[in-house]
């Protein structure tokens, strides 16, 4: 059985607003194609309710880093009370959604996930010591690239989301720039 080690825990992202749905799926999806992850999506859920809609959606991407370590992150997408809206943006009528979206990305770190150094007791403890003494800047190395995908992720997610907080309210001048102000 492999060991599994919890890296990254809990990186959230809270957002309530207008955003839109495809958009975001689109790009969690093309985040994960471009890192070399493999997707694994395992729930993909949506309830209607008299408030709004309530849907989820959690993602397993993976990648094999090398013959020792894989890479999983676990994402979890939840959108509460999602109604769809019409904005004007630029004179032109768009369609998307209001609503509150909870993001949540942990990112775990499986060494030896083919099970070869655990076939006898003596390969349990030399893989041990190993995993201590010898592999320990590599597992180091293999973490830091976990967390940076996480973070990199997170940070994606994130400024998508604010950049939608802005759409919706028109903008208002100062009375320092109005024209001849100066």
């Amino acid at each position: 059985m492999p060991e599994q080690r919890l890296v990254v825990d809990h990186l959230t992202v809270t957002y309530s607003g207008i955003f839109n749905i495809t958009e975001l799926y689109q790009l969690v999806d093309n985040f994960i194609r471009e890192k070399g992850f493999d997707k694994r999506e395992l729930r993909n859920q949506e309830h209607v309710t008299p408030e709004g809609k309530y849907i989820e959606l959690e993602l397993q991407p993976w990648k094999k880093v090398s013959d020792y370590v894989r890479h999983n992150m676990r994402v979890l997408i939840r959108m509460i009370k999602v109604k769809e809206v019409t904005i004007d943006v630029d004179g032109k009528k768009k369609k998307m959604h209001k609503g509150k979206v909870y993001v949540i990305i942990d990112g775990l770190m499986y060494t030896d996930f083919e099970g070869r150094w655990e076939q006898r007791p003596f390969y349990f403890f030399l893989r041990t010591i190993f995993d201590k003494f010898i592999y320990r800047t590599y597992t180091g190395q293999f973490e830091d690239l976990l967390v940076e995908n996480c973070g990199q992720l997170y940070q994606t997610i994130k400024g998508y989301l604010n950049m939608h907080r802005y759409v919706s309210a028109p903008m208002k001048r100062s009375p320092r720039m109005e024209p001849g102000a100066f």
